[in-house]
């Protein structure tokens, strides 16, 4: 990819002469789509990022939300999160790395680990979890199992290196991502002290820029611009240079440093080396601050020889942080660099004017290869207009003649629905005892201790239901997120988004994206969540075509305390199915977006959302914390069926009876997936239909037992599972990967 006539014409104009060499390659990459987000930042402001609890929007490495702090009130309730005494803090970042997860499954998925990671400590935080959500071509291809197993095996091996733990996410299967998988994966961070807040925006003419971390080599050079361009059939082998090579070990130290740093207050600003690498980091930091700089690329530590000025400025060698240091700082920042092992140079300072680049060869002689405006480089990349064709909407042609027994052996087994243990076993998610609800629940539960706060957290989307509908899918993709932290008692608190698409220049592409970002911010404006930060990954094509709209969300709630309801139950309460509209007197239930439908052929209408989603996501908290509730799960993908088989283990069965066909079809009843449903196990049955009476429907499904059986009549059917059959259903991702 190269710097196209048009954007350089601009520069030209800009700069009163043609760019040099690097100054080309800088603008190439900082105004490329993963950079500069031309195509997608028209569309951004449907987002809502405000509310009392938001302390750093969108626009820095991570976002920062101020938690409640249960801990300082003796009578229970939160102090107001915009309180300046409320000292805990939370950040939250989500990135992709999707194109060179492809290339190099392990260390694609790697150093997205690592570089989400670093944009947590860039903004002074400790980094205290991880989710990752991750999207595949279909399972019983060889392609897509040798990236699904290397991108775990690279996101197990970083994360449980560094001690971070990855306690949540989600993972699907689609035949539209045999050419393009996508790994998004989210981080959460921790600030106890208000004080350590850091942003990226340099403070003061005259103060240092010091690289500290690993050495600069060669990998990753045109990173952000190979990103930004469409998989060619030749990208495994043609485009490895652009991709990463990860070291959690120094990532770790980075980590401890950090920590030091922060500890002794020598740090004014920090940014990442990430997409750009050095020129991008350090020339954003300047135009954040509205200032400018001098860089000497030639004082940057290497760890090869001859590097030019081009590849010290663009690679994108992992393990890096530029901090902006007072000049009676920098030694000491060098002390603690080699108490931890890690290299540190000055690299420059901050000036005013312009953001200037120097090289001094093996001859000493000095050229200037960047001399620009900052703000020009980061933010004058002019946005596209494209052309958006509507999606239409999918008519209703179900399958011919399918069993109910076959149907839910099936759709139970099928690897998008089944047990992801293969994936979160390979998971330390009990580093740093946090953990207080662990991966296979709705939601992870964090003991933020700090705060007496549960920190509820959850992370997907789901590409049957965007690909079925991009806007009534996003909306779903949102409630259904929220319910499941609603589901463990915990309050929506904040969100990050990952919104990725196809080629934006095609126009039905461009049509499904728009409808994602709209659905997604329509449905968290309903919720009163702010959404405070993301990414945007496009050009997600190939050979194979593009992928389906894919907006993963990573959403955050808040509880007092660490408790949950779990998801199994316990087998001595009723059984109660809350919200939605499949058991409420809809005679059409709808099915599309279904794993029922991906599994069987046809097509139909998306589900209607709920009328009240947000009361229903605060009374299902509610109610989730009541002493009578016993156990409670969300119901979204595969529906009903696949909601109960989850519950019913060894020790605990369930006889569940349905009202067919007054209720909708037997097949709807149990395989429809709208958003905004939950089940129920309580002792208080009536009680529950009191909390959401006028919210939700409310519909009796049974009984919880100890018989370790799941049994459900529906239209003059049985069906009859032990716990052990459902396992070995659910077991497909493990027994085919074993």
């Amino acid at each position: 990819m190269s710097l196209s006539d048009a954007d350089r014409e601009l520069v030209v104009e800009e700069l009163g002469r043609d760019p040099t060499p690097a100054e080309a390659a800088l603008f190439e990459n900082l105004w490329s789509e993963h950079c500069a987000y031309r195509s997608s930042w028209p569309l951004l402001s449907a987002f809502d990022s405000e509310g009392d609890q938001v302390v750093v929007g969108p626009g820095d490495d991570a976002a920062v939300v101020a938690l409640p702090n249960y801990s300082d009130d003796a009578s229970g309730d939160a102090s107001d999160p915009s309180d300046p005494d409320t000292e805990t803090y939370v950040t939250l970042g989500i990135e992709s790395h999707n194109h060179p997860s492809y290339v190099d499954p392990f260390d694609g998925a790697a150093t997205g680990v690592g570089g989400i990671v670093r944009d947590t400590l860039s903004m002074g935080a400790y980094p205290i979890a991880l989710a990752d959500s991750l999207y595949f071509g279909d399972f019983d291809r060889e392609h897509s199992r040798y990236l699904f197993e290397g991108v775990v095996e690279g996101i197990s091996h970083y994360g449980n290196c560094i001690g971070v733990p990855t306690v949540t996410g989600s993972v699907a299967f689609h035949d539209d991502y045999e050419g393009n998988p996508l790994v998004n994966v989210s981080c959460i961070g921790l600030i106890d002290d208000p004080d350590r807040l850091v942003t990226a925006a340099v403070q003061e003419v005259g103060n240092k820029l010091v690289l500290v971390g690993n050495a600069t080599g060669r990998d990753g050079l045109g990173g952000a611009s190979f990103a930004s361009e469409d998989l060619a059939e030749d990208a495994e082998t043609e485009d490895r240079p652009a991709v990463q090579v990860g070291d959690p070990y120094t990532e770790k130290l980075l980590i401890e440093a950090n920590e030091a740093l922060l500890d002794e207050d020598l740090v004014e600003a920090a940014r990442d080396l990430g997409a750009a690498g050095l020129g991008g980091a350090s020339s954003e930091m300047i135009a954040k601050g509205g200032l400018g700089a001098h860089i000497e690329l030639d004082r940057v530590h290497q760890r090869e020889p001859n590097m030019n000025a081009l590849e010290i400025l663009l690679a994108e060698s992992q393990e890096r942080m530029c901090y902006e240091v007072r000049p009676e700082n920098v030694e000491r920042v060098h002390e603690l660099a080699d108490r931890y092992d890690l290299g540190s140079s000055v690299i420059g300072e901050v000036t005013e004017g312009n953001y200037v680049c120097t090289f001094t060869d093996g001859d000493g002689e000095t050229e200037t290869v960047v001399d620009a405006d900052a703000e020009f480089l980061g933010d004058g990349a002019p946005y596209h207009d494209l052309a958006t064709e509507e999606p239409e909407e999918q008519p209703r042609d179900l399958p011919g003649d399918v069993s109910l027994e076959g149907a839910f052996e099936t759709v139970v087994g099928s690897p998008n629905t089944a047990s992801k243990r293969w994936v979160y076993r390979q998971y330390d998610h009990e580093v740093q005892l946090r953990t207080a609800t662990p991966p296979g629940d709705d939601a992870a539960i964090l003991a933020v201790r700090e705060a007496s706060v549960g920190l509820a957290y959850s992370s997907g989307a789901d590409p049957n239901w965007t690909t079925a509908a991009p806007y009534e899918g996003a909306r779903a993709v949102a409630l259904e997120n929220a319910t499941n932290v609603a589901a463990k008692g915990a309050t929506p608190h904040a969100a990050v988004d990952c919104m990725n698409g196809g080629n934006p220049e095609k126009p039905d592409v461009y049509g499904g994206f728009k409808g994602i970002v709209d659905g997604l911010a329509e449905m968290c404006s309903t919720l009163d969540i702010p959404v405070v930060g993301g990414n945007v990954s496009l050009y997600n094509d190939s050979q194979a075509g593009p992928i389906p709209p894919t907006p993963t969300l990573a959403l955050v709630g808040v509880k007092e305390g660490y408790d949950a309801p779990p998801l199994s139950l316990a087998g001595g309460g009723g059984l109660l199915l809350v919200g939605g509209r499949t058991l409420a007197g809809e005679a059409e239930a709808r099915l599309g977006g279904s794993e029922y439908l991906a599994q069987f052929g046809g097509t139909d209408r998306f589900p209607e959302s709920l009328d009240q989603p947000a009361a229903f996501v605060e009374t299902l908290a509610d109610v989730a914390d009541e002493e009578t509730t016993l156990a409670t799960h969300d119901v979204s993908h595969g529906g009903l069926a696949v909601a109960l088989a989850e519950m019913v283990h060894d020790d605990a069965g369930a006889t569940v009876e349905l009202d067919a066909p007054s209720q909708g079809s037997p097949a709807a009843q149990l395989f429809g997936e709208q958003a905004g449903r939950a089940v129920i196990e309580t002792t208080d049955p009536r009680a529950v239909r009191e909390a959401f009476d006028g919210v939700a429907p409310v519909y009796d499904l049974g009984s919880a037992d100890d018989s370790g059986t799941l049994d459900i009549a529906v239209d003059d059917e049985t069906l009859s599972y032990a716990a052990d059959e459902i396992t070995d259903l659910r077991d497909v991702i493990d027994s085919e990967l074993e």
